[in-house]
């Protein structure tokens, strides 16, 4: 197991001196400068403060719109909104913002309406699902996305939402989970 963790330890971080070991660090992406080095994966600090405590816009009457579970297009997931954020007019109004327990049913929009949304700074992340060895599982009801940052010699942290909640927590390094990578 030793070979799979950075630095050859399971208490390393993919940071700081291990950060070489993100996914993200050497692969260049194409639509997104096609140059190493300007990727990397979220911290479980970052997920959390991305979704829970980070001050954002007033949009629709809610404040701190952070992030809507929602159907894009007939697919589920979660939408994720930038600091600063206006609404598109003439756009589904916002429901059930920042609740974790809410469905993906609680927010419909069409590739048009998110194409706007999209325009305005917002992101996407499907409910992709997870793999384990060749069985694939959940797909279009649940939603892993991994951190860089380990928790014990088994497992690392990660993003998860499903149609009734949303968390940062542990999750075991032989899953195959989806990545989100950010620019700074």
């Amino acid at each position: 197991w030793s070979d799979y963790y950075p630095g050859g330890s399971y208490n390393n971080s993919l940071t700081g001196s291990y950060a070489n070991a993100d996914w993200g660090v050497y692969n260049r992406i194409s639509n997104g400068g096609n140059q190493t080095g300007m990727w990397r994966t979220l911290t479980k600090d970052e997920w959390s403060y991305l979704l829970n405590s980070r001050a954002a816009s007033t949009a629709c009457g809610y404040g701190d719109v952070r992030y809507v579970k929602a159907t894009v297009n007939n697919v589920t997931g979660l939408i994720i909104f930038p600091d600063t954020y206006t609404h598109p007019s003439g756009v589904a109004t916002l429901h059930n913002v920042n609740t974790p327990s809410a469905g993906f049913s609680g927010y419909v929009v069409t590739l048009s309406e998110w194409q706007q949304i999209e325009a305005a700074g917002a992101i996407f992340l499907p409910a992709a699902g997870n793999r384990f060895a060749t069985e694939v599982d959940s797909v279009g009801t649940v939603g892993y996305y991994w951190s860089s940052t380990y928790c014990n010699e088994n497992g690392a942290y990660s993003m998860g939402f499903y149609d009734g909640n949303i968390f940062v927590y542990y999750n075991y390094r032989f899953y195959w989970l989806s990545v989100r990578l950010v620019h700074d």
